[in-house]
């Protein structure tokens, strides 16, 4: 089945739209929808080349679909590599971006690069707070 096809019969019918607002944007909760908008640019399901960036307790696994899969066999077709941010962000969005520079959907590049850049801030370990200052009165008797 073509994506276009898959899209038309998805677009007003699936289980993963949110609708908050009748007037306002419609959002989706699609797996491999990067921006988690509805259309079909960012469609997980209707596109064939979908990236799926998501969050694991090892780090941040990116997860493809291998070009040469046959489309009978849904489950080995999936590529998955996974990230460790810990050390460096910086070194976690060069790997995304190595992932992208193989021609795999360019269109999506900004899309991945900012998921995987509010992942690796997530799992950063937070910087501790420094120790509070008395000031004024209490200041003056401690």
């Amino acid at each position: 089945m073509s994506n276009d096809l898959e899209w038309l019969l998805l677009r007003k019918y699936n289980s993963f739209i949110v609708k908050k607002v009748p007037e306002g944007p419609i959002f989706s909760k699609e797996p491999a929808n990067l921006m988690n908008v509805h259309s079909y640019k960012y469609s997980g399901l209707a596109n064939a080349k979908a990236i799926d960036v998501s969050d694991s307790p090892n780090g941040i696994k990116i997860t493809t679909r291998k070009t040469s899969a046959a489309p009978t066999k849904v489950a080995s077709a999936r590529a998955t590599s996974t990230i460790r941010p810990r050390s460096s962000t910086r070194r976690a969005l060069g790997a995304a971006t190595g992932h992208l520079k193989r021609g795999y959907r360019p269109d999506l590049r900004r899309a991945t690069l900012a998921r995987v850049s509010a992942l690796a801030a997530a799992q950063k370990e937070p910087k501790p707070s420094p120790p509070k200052k008395a000031r004024g009165k209490k200041a003056a008797t401690a």
